[in-house]
């Protein structure tokens, strides 16, 4: 289980933790300017819920740096959430629901998975 000390887990997870928390306070602390780059919202309670769901995702990511445990519910959640909003953001930016901005943050979480699935699969062959 060595690699998940490696210095690829470590960035893939500081990127993670930084973007989510830094998307989810922006959101939070801006909603005027975050929508001028996201496009007019409908439903504000909705982005704020899912922006504070953000930083509390990243809470355990960031966490998960400093403390040694076992690594595997880590990559599980930032795996598992990074697949699933790129899912959001690809359907429903692809049905104009969403502005097309989301599309790159779809971009933005396949890259972080296909890290994800690359430290699993190192794993994996360690063991």
């Amino acid at each position: 289980m060595d690699n998940f000390n490696s210095r690829f887990f470590r960035i893939i997870l500081w990127v993670q933790s930084l973007y989510y928390f830094v998307t989810g306070v922006w959101a939070l602390l801006d909603i005027h300017s975050f929508m001028i780059v996201t496009g007019p919202k409908t439903d504000v309670w909705l982005v704020k819920t899912i922006s504070v769901l953000l930083v509390a995702i990243s809470l355990p990511l960031f966490a998960n740096l400093f403390i040694k445990t076992n690594r595997w519910p880590v990559i599980f959640l930032a795996s598992s959430c990074s697949i699933f909003l790129a899912a959001i953001d690809f359907y429903y930016s692809g049905r104009h629901v969403i502005s097309s901005v989301y599309s790159i943050d779809g971009i933005i979480q396949n890259l972080l998975f296909l890290g994800w699935i690359w430290i699993i699969i190192q794993a994996k062959n360690h063991l």
